[in-house]
């Protein structure tokens, strides 16, 4: 018969993580996971409230860094003997995940949100407002986040008798030691009658409408937090923050490098030989119209100064930097093909200083190369 290790997931799989992921990964996708699998979710659902308490063992491992190393070395096995938390129950999994798992003997701040909010160039280059919907903790307005029944109060833990620590013997001298309370988690008391609302965790899952100031130059990959817009941490507890993680979509006309853009302009071979006047377009939707000197050759770049991204400590506009792509007709008319070659003919008997260097570069390198 299997043993009851040989039967549990990978904790890497259950979290959907890679081998290598840092403390960070780890944690994200925990948290994910948990609102996922969330008991007010997913009512009545037993597959989900599997994978809740495995979601939790998993994560309880790999977060601490000796669990993890006896765990990525010797699998489910060496972790035999280790103390671990009784994963019985919603109420001690969502304290846990509400809470960040540190002692629950005092006031803690509520755990941080991290939601993603993409843009595109011309709302990051313009900043604002937006109204995000996101799904957080909140005190349970049934029992006002003390997690009983109404009319009942939590009791003294008989484990401990309410000092929330038990002494424990072992090791070769056969020492007591004073350890957290396996029941109580430390707090003295247990709830005996849970509120149905909240399921004993003083805490729910639900949704909020947050307004964010987007700052004008923001780019992918920063980070905004919303002071005390994030999970609620209990009574009189503070929540935490909102932490916005911005994306900006690929635009079709500019490309962005810090607070310079730059883009493309295209014209033909006479607007580049007589100089012309071109529009050019801004990020803010507007229209610049530059004159480009003649001669102007392919793949030069202009700079029209001040209409990049605004710098998000300054404010100051980087630049626009548009290189100019001097397009040849693929299917020239009959007229254009006539022209081009009486302009062809009148090239060869009028070789530019620049053309004439050229060639005589090539006919020397000709004339220099060894013989076959």
């Amino acid at each position: 018969m299997p043993s009851r290790m040989a039967t549990k997931r990978d904790y890497y799989e259950v979290l959907g993580v890679n081998r290598d992921a840092s403390a960070e990964e780890i944690t994200k996708a925990y948290r994910k996971l948990v609102m996922q699998y969330h008991p007010d979710r997913n009512s009545g659902d037993k597959d989900a409230e599997g994978k809740f308490k495995e979601v939790a063992e998993a994560h309880e491992v790999l977060r601490d860094p000796e669990k993890r190393r006896r765990y990525d070395t010797h699998g489910h096995e060496g972790l035999h003997g280790v103390e671990m938390p009784n994963f019985g129950g919603f109420a001690d999994i969502l304290r846990d995940f509400f809470f960040g798992g540190g002692g629950r003997g005092g006031p803690q701040t509520g755990q941080d949100l991290e939601v993603d909010l993409e843009l595109d160039l011309a709302e990051a280059a313009k900043g604002g407002t937006r109204t995000l919907d996101v799904r957080r903790a909140d005190v349970c307005s049934k029992c006002h986040g003390s997690g009983c029944a109404e009319g009942s109060k939590r009791q003294t833990c008989r484990t401990c008798n309410g000092h929330g620590v038990v002494l424990q013997s072992g090791g070769f001298f056969n020492i007591r030691v004073r350890r957290e309370c396996p029941t109580c988690h430390g707090e003295g008391t247990v709830i005996t009658n849970p509120c149905k609302a909240c399921r004993g965790n003083g805490l729910v899952v639900a949704e909020a409408s947050v307004t964010v100031n987007v700052p004008a130059g923001v780019d992918s990959g920063q980070c905004l937090p919303v002071r005390g817009e994030g999970h609620a941490g209990g009574p009189g507890v503070a929540r935490g923050d909102l932490l916005v993680v911005f994306h900006i979509r690929k635009h079709p006309l500019f490309e962005r490098h810090r607070d310079d853009l730059v883009c493309q302009a295209f014209i033909s071979f006479p607007q580049a030989a007589l100089g012309c006047s071109i529009d050019i377009p801004t990020v803010d939707g507007q229209k610049l119209s530059h004159t480009l000197p003649r001669g102007i050759q392919s793949h030069e770049v202009v700079t029209i100064p001040g209409q990049g991204m605004p710098n998000l400590r300054t404010g100051r506009r980087g630049h626009l930097h548009v290189q100019v792509v001097i397009e040849t007709p693929r299917q020239p008319t009959k007229r254009q093909e006539e022209l081009l070659r009486e302009l062809a003919e009148m090239e060869d008997r009028n070789v530019s200083p620049q053309r004439k260097s050229w060639l005589d570069k090539i006919k020397q390198f000709f004339t220099d190369a060894p013989k076959k």
